[in-house]
C-alpha cells in the first residue's frame, strides 16, 4: 500500500494523516489503519524527507517577494497570492528580533512555513530568510533549522558619522580600518577606487567616506560568511547584505564601494540592500519626492545590473505602493521585496471584523505601549490622531490610518505577550477570512512587478 499525507482538522486542532504504514521519522498515534500525527517539528523534519517540494530551495536572481509571517498562519493566504503570478515566494522568513518579540524560533518559522505549504499543495517551490543575521551564534542556530537563505544585518559596524567627519578625522580612522581583515593595504585599496568609475569620479574624500563608513562592516560580514560557509560547505545557499538599518542613506559611490569590495572578497551574494534615501517607516507608505527616489534609486538599479547583476532587495518594503512602479521600472526582474509586519495587520484587521471586543482591547493596549515599544524603530505615528469612539463596522477601517496602522504594527511584540491565546483562536476560527484578506493584500503589493 502506497503512502500518502493529508491535512485534516481534529478536535485537538490540525493533525498530519498518514495512510498505510508509519514511515521512518515520523511519529503518531495509530487510528486503525492509519496513523494521526501532531505538526511538531519532528513531523515537519519527516515530510521535508519525504516530499521535498515542502522543503524550501534557493532563489538565486529570480524576481522574489519575502511573505514575513510573524504568526505562522500566513502561508496559505500568501500562496493565494503568488500562485497566480511570476514572482517567487520566500515565505520562511523573519528576523531574529522579530522571533523574541514573537516567542518563536528559527525552527518555529520553518516548520510553519513547511505545514502551510502541504496543506495548499503547493508544489512550485519557496525560499526562506534567516534575516537580520548580526552574529556567529544565531548563524548556527538558523543553518540547524535548515535554513538555506540568509541575510546578514552588518549594521553595528556601520561608522554614519563619517558622513560629515573632518578631513583629518576620516585620514584616522581610515589609518585605522582593519585591514588585515580586508586582504587589502591603505595604497592598494586607493589604487583599485580612484578616478573615474561607474558612479563618475571617485575622489580621495569620496573614497574616504565610503571607506570609513563601510569598511569594517564589510570585514564583519566576511567574518560571517566564513561561517556559513564552514557549515554548509558545498550545498548552495542564498546570501543577501542588507545595510538598510542605518542612520544614512548609502549613495550610489557607496553602493559601489561596497559591492565592488563585497566581490573583490570573494563574497558571493544574491542581493543587496542598500539604506535608500527618503523614509521607509513600518505598515505605510513611502514618505519623500518621488522625483528625486526616483533619480537615486536608478543609479543604484543601474550599478546591479553592471556590477552584478544582483537583485536590490526593499527592506520595510510592505505598504510602499507609490514607489512600486519606480522600482520595477528600473530592476525589472532584479528584485526583491521583503515584507513582514503587513500580514500582521492584515491578522489584527480580521480580529476587528470578528471579535471586536478583543479588537478594542488590543487597540487600547497598543496605545498603551507604543510610547514604550516604538523606541526601537523608525516611526513617526501620533495617538492623538486615531480615530475614536468608533462604531463596531468602522473598526476594519484603522487599518487604513496612517497612524493606527504604526501603532499596532510596532506594539506586536507586546500584544503577542499579553494576548496570544485569544489571538490564536480568533484566527483559527476564522482562516478563510484570513486568507482571503492575506490575497487581496498581497495582490496589490505583486501586481506591480507584473511584466
Amino acid at each position: 500500500m502506497s503512502t500518502s499525507y493529508t491535512l485534516i482538522k481534529t478536535e485537538y486542532g490540525k493533525r498530519l494523516k498518514i495512510d498505510g504504514d508509519l514511515p521512518n521519522g515520523f511519529h503518531g498515534d495509530q487510528q486503525n489503519d492509519f496513523w494521526l500525527c501532531p505538526l511538531d517539528e519532528q513531523n515537519a523534519a519527516a515530510l521535508r524527507r519525504a516530499l521535498p517540494w515542502t522543503a524550501p530551495t534557493t532563489v538565486g536572481l529570480r524576481k522574489s517577494v519575502g511573505c514575513g509571517d510573524r504568526l505562522g498562519l500566513a502561508t496559505p493566504g500568501h500562496i493565494l497570492a503568488v500562485r497566480e503570478s511570476d514572482i517567487f515566494p520566500v515565505f520562511a522568513q523573519q528576523s531574529i528580533r522579530e522571533m523574541l518579540r514573537a516567542g518563536r524560533s528559527a525552527q518555529n518559522v520553518l516548520d510553519d512555513a513547511t505545514w502551510g505549504v502541504f496543506e495548499m499543495d503547493y508544489q512550485s517551490g519557496f525560499g526562506c530568510d534567516a534575516d537580520h543575521l548580526k552574529n556567529t551564534d544565531v548563524i548556527d542556530q538558523c543553518i540547524a533549522a535548515g535554513y538555506i537563505g540568509f541575510t546578514l544585518d552588518p549594521g553595528e559596524y556601520v561608522d554614519n558619522a563619517a558622513q560629515l567627519d573632518t578631513l583629518t578625522g576620516l585620514q584616522a580612522k581610515f589609518a585605522a580600518l582593519p585591514w588585515e581583515n580586508l586582504s587589502i593595504t591603505p595604497e592598494n585599496l586607493r589604487m583599485r577606487y580612484l578616478g573615474n568609475s561607474p558612479v563618475g569620479e571617485i575622489t580621495d574624500e569620496i573614497l574616504l567616506r565610503a571607506a570609513c563608513k563601510y569598511s569594517t562592516a564589510i570585514a564583519h560580514v566576511r567574518h560571517l560568511t566564513q561561517r556559513i560557509d564552514s557549515h554548509m560547505g558545498s550545498k548552495p545557499y542564498d546570501l543577501e547584505i542588507s545595510v538598510d538599518e542605518t542612520d544614512t542613506p548609502t549613495s550610489p559611490a557607496e553602493h559601489y564601494f561596497i559591492a565592488s569590495e563585497l566581490q573583490r572578497l570573494g563574497i558571493k551574494f544574491q542581493g543587496l540592500a542598500p539604506r535608500f534615501i527618503g523614509s521607509f517607516e513600518k505598515g505605510i507608505d513611502y514618505i519623500g519626492d518621488l522625483d528625486v527616489f526616483e533619480a537615486d534609486f536608478a543609479a543604484h538599479a543601474r550599478i546591479a545590473r553592471e556590477l552584478g547583476p544582483y537583485k536590490l532587495s526593499i527592506h520595510s518594503g510592505s505598504d510602499k505602493f507609490s514607489i512600486y512602479p519606480i522600482i520595477y521600472k528600473h530592476t525589472g526582474e532584479y528584485v526583491h521585496l521583503k515584507t513582514a509586519g503587513t500580514s500582521w495587520l492584515e491578522a489584527l484587521r480580521v480580529i476587528a471584523m470578528y471579535d471586536t471586543p478583543l479588537f478594542r482591547e488590543i487597540l487600547d493596549f497598543a496605545v498603551e505601549r507604543y510610547p514604550t515599544d516604538k523606541a526601537s524603530y523608525h516611526v513617526s505615528a501620533e495617538i492623538s490622531k486615531i480615530p475614536e469612539n468608533l462604531m463596531d463596522v468602522d473598526l476594519p477601517n484603522l487599518f487604513e490610518n496612517f497612524d493606527a496602522r504604526q501603532v499596532l504594527h510596532v506594539t506586536f511584540g507586546s500584544i503577542m505577550s499579553d494576548f496570544r491565546s485569544r489571538l490564536y483562536a480568533t484566527l483559527e476560527a476564522n482562516e478563510e477570512a484570513y486568507k482571503a484578506v492575506l490575497k487581496t493584500h498581497f495582490d496589490r503589493h505583486i501586481a506591480p512587478f507584473q511584466a
